[in-house]
């Protein structure tokens, strides 16, 4: 692109997406602004992954700093978008700028509207994950976990709570419970190895041996299955705890029991039957229902965008365009409005916000390039008047009565923390409230 251009992009959420696509436009001439929810960029990959998986941390963030080093790109953090937020979609839109890119993720949170929903002891993944990775304001807040936990949902995430519980919180037990069977869970095998020393094998075992019939009905093979779980648990890892790991397959949650206080006192399951649909297979219930004995239970079953954000919704997803103008290897990144019949002009959605919880960084990182790719065809295709866009921007973020995050605040705050780190000759420290991160980068009490 011609850099004489002089176009500006707004760039919405600072997670892998919209980082790497914040690389992908500045270098081809772009001025971009990140806006940011979080004090901190990085979305899941600072807030998601494990805490010990620190050498992915590190080089994540380590190409996160050579994007924000990049002279075409700023960055405000602590600045909110959406509707009852520092600055709403449509005034964001009337700012001037070439086009938006929303990559803010999948905000919302996805619920069943089961019986027992609102129990003491009952949590979805994002309210646990948030929490352990030091995420304000999930960060301050006490999780009542009981001793024996069960985590709805069979991916990695499901994994990592279970790692967490059992390292961290000292469970006795903790059951995965898969609507589906032992052929369609979601894991993968290396994010297995770190829990499989407290996997229940044994248990593992009569699980599949009580599913095999309709494992083999459908042409699927409880041995390999089994084969599976066998060979992961040769490696020999050491337990992380004394808890134990299992799974429950084929049962969907049906509604939490009241333990007389408020608190989860059983975990109500259908059990389920599998149906060939193609290629893939879907869950049928059977009418049968059994209670697991469990004291708390968290939603592992992903996340869907935030409806406050100004976007129009369906299906827990923002509308894209079914017919894009400027299509990416065949994939819409237009905002649409499916009431209305017609694309939102100049506003693009890349990462989580086009796809709710699909894939991880790499994912993440591909959609937010292809994202904007799409802009930029959107950009060559426009004749746009010179305007003041960043100006205004700075003009509306810099009267908010709270501090807003620079890229030589961010500096600064990652200065501290390292010192403090080294102190407390520990690998990793973080300040777990946004107060404390303000004061430590010199921003506690300034005035706007």
């Amino acid at each position: 692109m011609d850099g004489s251009l002089n176009q500006t992009v707004a760039i919405v959420g600072a997670g892998p997406a919209g980082l790497f696509a914040a690389k992908e436009l500045a270098t081809q001439g772009v001025q971009v602004v990140l806006l940011n929810r979080d004090i901190k960029p990085g979305g899941l990959a600072e807030y998601g992954i494990f805490p010990t998986k620190l050498k992915m941390k590190n080089g994540l963030r380590a190409q996160f700093r050579q994007v924000l080093v990049h002279p075409n790109v700023e960055y405000y953090g602590n600045v909110t978008i959406g509707d009852h937020a520092d600055i709403s979609l449509p005034e964001l839109q009337n700012m001037g700028f070439g086009a938006i890119l929303v990559t803010a993720g999948a905000q919302g949170t996805k619920w069943l509207g089961l019986p027992g929903e609102d129990l003491t002891g009952v949590y979805h993944a994002k309210e646990v994950v948030y929490h352990y990775n030091k995420l304000p304001p999930f960060s301050q807040r006490q999780l009542v976990i009981g001793k024996k936990v069960a985590v709805i949902g069979v991916g990695n995430v499901m994994l990592d709570i279970a790692h967490y519980l059992i390292a961290d919180r000292n469970v006795d037990e903790v059951i995965a419970v898969g609507r589906r069977g032992p052929q369609e869970i979601k894991f993968d095998r290396k994010e297995l190895d770190y829990i499989i020393g407290n996997l229940d094998v044994q248990a593992v075992e009569f699980e599949i041996n009580r599913v095999a019939h309709i494992m083999t009905s459908l042409g699927q093979n409880p041995e390999m299955a089994k084969a599976f779980y066998h060979e992961a648990k040769q490696k020999m890892t050491p337990p992380i705890g004394s808890g134990s790991f299992s799974l429950r397959f084929l049962s969907s949650p049906t509604r939490m029991l009241d333990n007389g206080r408020g608190g989860v006192g059983g975990l109500e399951v259908e059990e389920n039957t599998l149906i060939a649909v193609g290629d893939d297979t879907k869950a049928r219930g059977l009418g049968t229902c059994h209670v697991l004995d469990v004291d708390t239970v968290i939603f592992a079953i992903g996340d869907k965008v935030d409806e406050n954000l100004g976007l129009p919704v369906h299906a827990s997803a923002f509308d894209k365009n079914p017919s894009p103008l400027y299509p990416v290897d065949g994939d819409s990144y237009e905002a649409y409005s499916k009431d209305d019949n017609q694309p939102v002009e100049g506003v693009f959605v890349a990462g989580w916000s086009r796809n709710a919880s699909t894939g991880l960084v790499g994912l993440a990182r591909k959609d937010g390039v292809n994202g904007s790719r799409a802009v930029m065809q959107f950009l060559r295709s426009r004749s746009f008047s010179q305007n003041n866009a960043i100006g205004n921007l700075k003009s509306a973020i810099f009267a908010l009565p709270h501090p807003v995050v620079t890229k030589d605040a961010l500096a600064a705050l990652e200065n501290v923390e390292q010192q403090r780190a080294a102190t407390l000759g520990v690998e990793e420290f973080k300040f777990v409230t946004n107060a404390e991160m303000l004061e430590a980068m010199g921003l506690m009490g300034v005035t706007p």
